[in-house]
């Protein structure tokens, strides 16, 4: 066996700056959680191309002392936890000591700071970790932390960095994050010189999510609450008709903390249950609130995901929050104009309180059929014509005889063939001909070019995303372009997709490139479904003969069988098997 030796110290801090500073928004996060808890009433943060090479963070808290400054950049040095004890109680949102020794780890650092009773502030620069200078400064009241040159002395971490712009949604999304968080303190973001948002800091989560997100977005929440001893559950979801394509608006709060959690994610999706097409997630700001000592914040480096002692507990208060915000809801939900007088209200005094169930008729979400197309009557020929020869020598089947009988439940083709009858799923077999015709070399895009463009407001990261991957959505058929940073404005789109598609295909397209434990290959596959299904014959939409005709001679010539995902096309009862069924043979 190896000898075992202690690590050199310097070693041993790269490797925790290894866990806590994976990126530049690793390092916004640790320093704006320190403002929040050091009491700052307003925090700015500052980035220049892409946050790698400049990130300053000013907040107005309560400074820190000269004598404590060095010490503030040892390992495991904390003002927040004194005793074993505390950790079965935490209140902060930093605690372990590590974020300021991790972060100086790996970049050139300059603090300044003021208590706010002090005559003058003091100075510290370091690199590399290492004091390179300190003394005493004129400056505001507060803390102001720039860091320089992130990664600078790790090279193999700065090849796994991506470009400035991906690299300043990262930040972007953090400081949203943070903003959330804590409504009571005043945000700025400030990106490239140019201001992104500011928080008012005036305590009101509307007022935040307004500043933060706009009218588009504050208009489709209604608020949700509810109540009881141990646990409580404020702020807003969506209505059903302002769902997103995917689950980037989803914020989820524990004791002013963010966090990510299966269990507050299926407990929100749960309530709108039977209210949502496939594909289509709420989106959410909800605040838990709950004993510290029943939820552990001290299961992961950078304190984003945390455990509960009763799951159930919570999920069913996040459950009935959302369902009764939901069934309070009228419809019509209003605008925020950072008032939170227009917003609908429900307060809910137990957790474990039933409610009726929602009615889905004023939220069903119908397919209608299209203007021209033909539904049978009692005067319709009982015998449709037979395909014509042209579509079936295009499809290669020949002289093989068959004719279409008709449609049923406006989702299968029936089709006789000589001996037997097929029913074709008309969704599947037009998603896997347009899934196969991507995905040849040769394949040029039919688009169409809209008149107005379509502005798509997405999660700061996913509109890095698309921007990135324009030549890609080019192939596809669209022509995204930047419209602020939040929104891209997208002039053309896939002469087969409707213009009511474009955000959610745009949003699962997003997901699939965020997907980085698949390959490329598979992610590429998977955006080409996307497409493909959303360009499909809709199920539920009765058929033209055309139609039905080209799909039908597709499939009886054997060259589609299944559809991308790998369901069957069609289902075929022989003859045969008909008459045993009758007792016939």
């Amino acid at each position: 066996m190896p000898k075992i030796f202690r690590l050199d110290p310097h070693v041993a801090i790269l490797v925790a700056a290894g866990e806590v500073v994976e990126r530049p928004a690793s390092v916004a996060k640790e320093l704006m959680e320190n403002s929040i808890d050091a009491g700052a009433g307003s925090v700015t943060i500052e980035i220049m191309a892409g946050a790698m090479t400049y990130i300053r963070v000013t907040d107005n808290g309560c400074g820190i002392a000269p004598d404590d400054v060095q010490t503030a950049f040892l390992r495991h040095a904390t003002s927040k936890l004194t005793c074993a004890e505390g950790l079965d109680a935490i209140n902060t949102l930093g605690f372990r000591g590590e974020a300021l020794a991790a972060i100086a780890a790996v970049s050139r650092v300059e603090l300044l700071t003021r208590e706010p009773c002090a005559r003058e502030g003091i100075s510290i620069s370091l690199e590399a970790g290492v004091v390179t200078d300190i003394s005493p400064a004129g400056c505001p009241e507060g803390t102001t932390v720039i860091i320089r040159d992130l990664f600078f002395n790790t090279p193999a971490r700065l090849r796994f960095t991506k470009s400035d712009r991906t690299e300043s949604s990262g930040v972007a999304s953090i400081v949203i994050r943070c903003a959330l968080s804590h409504p009571e303190v005043s945000v700025r973001f400030i990106r490239d010189g140019k201001i992104d948002f500011h928080t008012p800091g005036d305590s009101r989560v509307d007022s935040c999510i307004y500043s933060l997100f706009g009218r588009e977005f504050s208009a489709g929440l209604i608020k949700a609450e509810v109540s009881d001893d141990t646990l409580s559950v404020t702020g807003y979801v969506s209505t059903p008709a302002a769902t997103r394509g995917n689950r980037s608006y989803q914020y989820f709060f524990v004791n002013g903390r963010p966090v990510r959690s299966i269990t507050l994610q299926a407990a929100l999706e749960r309530a709108y249950n039977n209210l949502l097409p496939a594909g289509r997630f709420p989106a959410c700001v909800l605040y838990i609130t709950i004993n510290p000592g029943n939820v552990d914040v001290n299961v992961h480096p950078a304190k984003t995901e945390v455990k509960f002692a009763s799951d159930k507990q919570v999920f069913d208060s996040v459950y009935y929050a959302t369902l009764g915000a939901l069934d309070s809801n009228s419809g019509t939900p209003e605008h925020l104009t950072g008032s939170s007088d227009g917003l609908h209200s429900m307060q809910v005094m137990q957790s474990g309180k039933t409610y009726s169930s929602i009615s889905s008729g004023s939220s069903e979400i119908r397919s209608g059929s299209s203007p021209d197309s033909r539904r049978l009557t009692p005067d319709a020929p009982l015998n449709p014509p037979v395909v014509s020869q042209e579509i079936l020598h295009s499809s290669g089947i020949g002289n093989r005889p068959f004719h279409i009988i008709g449609e049923t439940f406006n989702t299968y083709i029936v089709v006789e063939s000589q001996n037997s009858v097929w029913f074709i799923d008309k969704h599947a077999a037009h998603e896997r001909i347009h899934f196969d015709a991507l995905r040849a070399e040769a394949y040029e895009a039919m688009s169409q070019v809209l008149i107005t463009p379509v502005i798509c407001r997405h999660d700061p990261e996913d509109i890095s995303l698309l921007l990135e991957n324009s030549e890609l959505l080019d192939k596809l058929g669209f022509s995204v372009e930047s419209f602020g940073d939040d929104a891209v404005a997208v002039r053309r789109i896939p002469t087969e997709i409707n213009i009511g598609d474009t955000e959610p295909v745009l949003s699962e397209i997003c997901a699939q490139l965020k997907n980085n434990e698949a390959a490329e290959a598979v992610r590429h596959d998977s955006i080409l479904r996307i497409v493909a299904c959303k360009a499909a014959i809709k199920a539920g939409r009765l058929s033209g003969i055309q139609e039905t005709e080209a799909l039908a001679a597709r499939v009886l010539s054997g060259e589609i069988s299944h559809c991308p995902h790998g369901r069957p096309v069609s289902y075929v009862i022989t003859k045969s098997t008909l008459d045993r069924s009758f007792k016939r043979i």
